[in-house]
């Protein structure tokens, strides 16, 4: 999946920078330089909720595109209520994806 999402996001233009865990993206300034962050809810180790929770505790505030393979109303009320830009359900369709990121990006404030 990783790495279809890679070729999706190259394909459209984006500089993606993919990560196999929270704690391997934890490990490097990736987030610092991040627009946007496109999250899996299930990761292993950190859950996508607990990483963004991190982040936003560290003064990284950036959009957020969840994506999971368990749909739960549980899962979803929390995902929206983090204020994330998108919910999506895998298998996730690549024009949905990219275009969540292109709203992610809309909102950034002017550098």
């Amino acid at each position: 999946m990783r790495k279809a999402l890679e070729r999706l996001l190259r394909a459209a233009g984006f500089r993606a920078v993919l990560f196999p865990s929270a704690e391997a993206l934890l490990a490097t300034d990736a987030a610092d330089l991040a627009a946007c962050l496109v999250l899996d809810i299930q990761l292993p180790g950190l859950s996508g909720f607990e990483l963004r929770r991190r982040l936003a505790a560290a003064g990284l505030a950036r959009p957020v595109i969840f994506i999971t393979a368990h749909d739960e109303p549980s899962t979803r009320h929390e995902a929206e209520g983090s204020g994330c830009i998108a919910y999506l359900r895998k298998p996730v369709e690549g024009t949905v994806l990219l275009a969540a990121i292109r709203r992610a990006l809309a909102i950034q404030p002017a550098a």
